[in-house]
């Protein structure tokens, strides 16, 4: 079969009596089942008068109904998936800045979404049976007709980034930028009709729409798709379905890790045993938290790098025997990797700069945005705003945001370095550094912590002073319950420093 050039044809590569979507409690869904029903839900779609320009927004949480949904809105429109614990504000802004036309929830979900929308943005619920039967309901409609089939070059999928430094920008992101993305994926991991994925991460959010589920479409396997991350069935629905990998970030993983060191068995959990791999993204896995998975859950950790504006993944370490680097996110996968000045050379193996990519998954502009255009790319190159490393071997190692690099009298210090030493200490169990105001120095660094064992700031600053020379060794440190998270459990150092600066150390 011809590669797949978009959604919809991706859909054809699954075997039709493999399970294709496994919903944990509910109904199991074939690719011949689900090929039937993205049938359906198109025509009715196209019914609604919705054609291929238009943008709907999808409010839903996690589920069979969400993937449906966006498969078929894509083969007839273009998606605009929303997070549903967005407030009215919220909705507002998104829905107005996407040029939503329809929105599609569930019968009684998403009703602040619909009355932010307001009258002239069509409103459709999804259903769905006991079986995994759906339908779109709406006003009244007609057949629908046969429609025509989405080309490449068409937008499929429309994300807006997370806005930690300007206004959120919309990233267009095609079906030919989706496809090129998922068989990269596939391939770095070497997914087969096999593989079961367990998809925790949010569906509006490319982690787990692309690596989790649209990858594993592309492979022929099954993804099982659970209402919300739980540590306490997380096991159980592994146990289950006989899952072979999951992808999630940090906070998630930390979160099992330390529901099994609560258990206080030391072997891995029943069901780790059918894991081939264990994959981090969409923020820095410490070195220790790796180790530590590793041991807890023998299985290899593997940490990526991915981007909305790439269609996710750009970067990974691979499976083994191949060398998996600690504090790496590994060589391109798919994707062409580079490092360039400010001036727009790029640099041999070893300097550090802007980490740049090019390939058939970055998308070739954000929409209606010249100014950040001008900005984002050189020569063809995107340029990520993250500042990095290649070694000799093509590995990628990530020291930080260009705009988040602490600037203390001269000194460049790249918060994640501190967020590492804090990370080694026995008694860390998560840390972010950033930069404050400082009458003298310009910027000093600060940081919160959360601790998995008995600590006051004091003696983390001391050991910040056994690991770090003095001008990175932060001077505030405060400690939290939990450090401040975006929807996606994304850490975002702006508005942690937002949330920090100016208050006393605790202790």
């Amino acid at each position: 079969m011809a590669e797949a050039q978009t959604l919809i044809e991706v859909l054809k590569l699954g075997e039709g009596s493999r399970a294709a979507i496994v919903s944990p409690d509910g109904p199991t869904l074939t690719y011949d089942g689900l090929r039937r029903q993205i049938g359906r839900l198109m025509a009715q779609l196209r019914g609604f008068g919705l054609t291929r320009t238009d943008r709907v927004a999808i409010v839903l949480p996690n589920g069979i109904e969400v993937i449906a949904s966006f498969l078929a809105v894509s083969g007839v429109a273009t998606a605009a998936p929303l997070n549903a614990a967005y407030k009215p504000e919220e909705f507002e802004f998104y829905l107005d800045d996407t040029g939503a036309k329809a929105i599609i929830t569930g019968p009684k979900e998403g009703l602040e979404a619909v009355e932010a929308a307001g009258e002239d943005v069509l409103h459709i619920a999804i259903t769905m049976d006991s079986t995994g039967g759906m339908n779109f309901i709406g006003p009244p409609r007609g057949d629908g007709g046969a429609g025509t089939a989405p080309k490449p070059s068409d937008v499929a999928l429309i994300l807006h980034t997370s806005g930690t430094t300007s206004r959120p920008k919309r990233v267009p992101l095609t079906h030919g930028n989706l496809t090129s993305s998922l068989r990269n994926v596939a391939a770095t991991y070497d997914l087969g009709p096999d593989d079961v994925s367990l998809c925790i991460m949010p569906l509006f959010h490319v982690h787990g729409l692309v690596a989790s589920t649209l990858a594993t479409f592309q492979s022929g396997g099954t993804v099982v798709v659970p209402p919300k991350f739980n540590p306490l069935n997380f096991w159980p629905v592994v146990k289950d379905h006989g899952v072979t990998w999951y992808s999630a970030v940090p906070s998630m993983h930390q979160a099992l890790l330390t529901r099994a060191k609560s258990r206080g068995a030391g072997d891995p959990p029943p069901g780790a045993e059918t894991l081939r791999f264990i994959r981090s993204c969409s923020a820095a896995l410490a070195p220790s938290l790796m180790h530590d998975l590793e041991e807890a859950f023998g299985a290899p950790v593997l940490e990526a790098y991915g981007m909305t504006e790439a269609a996710h993944q750009m970067a990974s370490n691979p499976l083994p025997p191949a060398d998996r680097k600690a504090g790496s996110v590994g060589p391109g996968t798919g994707v062409e990797v580079a490092i360039m000045d400010v001036d727009g050379s790029v640099l041999k193996p070893g300097a550090k700069g802007e980490v740049v990519i090019k390939g058939a998954n970055v998308i070739t502009g954000y929409e209606d945005n010249p100014e950040a255009n001008a900005s984002s790319f050189t020569d063809g190159w995107f340029r990520t705003g993250d500042e990095g490393v290649i070694d000799a071997a093509g590995y990628l190692t990530l020291t930080g945001r260009l705009k988040e690099i602490i600037n203390r009298s001269g000194e460049k210090i790249s918060p994640r370095e501190i967020d590492e030493v804090l990370g080694d200490h026995p008694a860390v169990a998560e840390a972010v550094a950033f930069g404050v105001p400082h009458p003298t120095h310009g910027e000093e660094p600060a940081a919160v912590v959360v601790l998995s064992g008995e600590a006051t700031a004091a003696e983390l600053v001391a050991y910040c002073r056994t690991r770090l020379a003095d001008f990175k060794v932060p001077r505030t440190i405060h400690i939290v319950d939990q450090i401040p998270r975006g929807a996606t459990g994304k850490i975002q150092r702006r508005f942690v420093a937002e949330a920090f600066s100016g208050q006393g150390a605790a202790s």
